[in-house]
């Protein structure tokens, strides 16, 4: 299993963000992709920040609640982003998921530019998928 790479089982083509759409756009990108949330990136491609369905939803409560002008994707993402190199192996993003509260991760290289992203999910089938050739193997 420890053959096991990010870069065969992550989503090449993600839903992404700019900082300057507004919530509201974010928004219908995540519903329409059907993603738990993306990365920001900047016009090199270069991840500067990431938003979730959770930011989305708590700022749109408390804007519709105050009454509040739309918001852009830069008022609600969060600027520290756990990312992953497609290299690094899926046992290891496993384990780290077990610790850290993402469930989606952007895939960088190693200058920091937007390779894919990568789910709890889609680690979750890759292991499944190896175990179950594991199975077959001994069958």
């Amino acid at each position: 299993m420890d053959l096991l790479k990010i870069a065969d089982h992550m989503n090449r083509h993600p839903v992404t963000f700019t900082e300057e759409m507004s919530v509201e756009e974010a928004v219908n990108k995540l519903i329409l992709a059907g993603q738990l949330g993306g990365p920001v990136i900047n016009k090199e491609k270069k991840v500067i920040g990431f938003v979730s369905e959770q930011d989305c939803l708590s700022r749109m409560l408390s804007g519709t609640y105050h009454l509040q002008q739309a918001a852009s994707v830069k008022d609600v993402m969060r600027t520290e982003v756990l990312t992953v190199k497609s290299y690094h192996g899926i046992v290891d993003l496993a384990q780290t998921m077990l610790m850290a509260k993402p469930k989606v991760y952007p895939v960088v290289d190693d200058d920091g530019y937007l390779q894919g992203v990568i789910s709890r999910t889609d680690v979750l089938r890759a292991i499944d998928l190896e175990l179950h050739s594991h199975y077959k193997a001994v069958s």
